[in-house]
């Protein structure tokens, strides 16, 4: 008897320890809407329902050495290859996994150096984590020594398309073919227009 007792007293400490540490004000949680993006000196929601646009994102960073930049190529090639009415019904938007170097005025102006149409947009790290969180996305901060760089962030490198209420349509590998982002485009855009 004295065993039950002692189990059950040790299951239920165990219990409140556990929904202590998961409820833990240290623990941090993200705010409001997660869709909510510091670009340049506005505020963008990637989740505006307002705006029917299929959301292309991209998850990176702007101190990537390589595969940002090429993916954001990829992206560009594909955005100029599709007719223009498939471009109209698109928001591609290129979402910083590192908040704590990229301010929302340094994301849009390396986003804008490939397409015009892209938007760049930078949250809080709660909030980053959540939307990567959300889509699958794989990131991790990996210490460079005796480098000016300090960190990389290593992370997967996919293209998302998502209706604007969040909900994902499809994700995209990442590609040195263009075509392999632009089919998306004019396939989706195309069965949004006939709905």
């Amino acid at each position: 008897m004295k065993l039950k007792i002692f189990v059950l007293v040790a299951a239920l400490i165990a219990g409140f320890g556990a929904r202590y540490m998961m409820e833990s004000p240290t623990q941090a949680q993200p705010v409001g809407n997660i869709g909510l993006l510091q670009s340049g000196n506005e505020t963008i929601d990637i989740f505006d329902t307002t705006d029917d646009r299929i959301r292309i994102l991209y998850f990176g960073y702007t101190h990537c050495p390589d595969v940002c930049p090429t993916s954001l190529a990829i992206m560009t090639a594909a955005l100029k290859s599709v007719p223009e009415d498939a471009l109209s019904e698109v928001r591609p938007v290129f979402i910083s996994l590192d908040p704590k170097r990229d301010t929302g005025e340094k994301v849009k102006e390396y986003a804008g150096y490939f397409h015009p149409s892209i938007e760049g947009g930078s949250t809080s790290e709660e909030n980053t984590a959540a939307l990567a969180k959300k889509y699958g996305v794989l990131y991790q901060i990996t210490e460079l020594e005796n480098s000016a760089m300090e960190y990389a962030v290593d992370h997967s490198s996919y293209f998302y398309f998502v209706k604007p209420n969040g909900e994902l349509l499809e994700k995209v590998p990442h590609t040195l073919n263009p075509n392999m982002v632009s089919e998306p485009i004019i396939r989706l855009t195309a069965q949004t227009q006939t709905q």
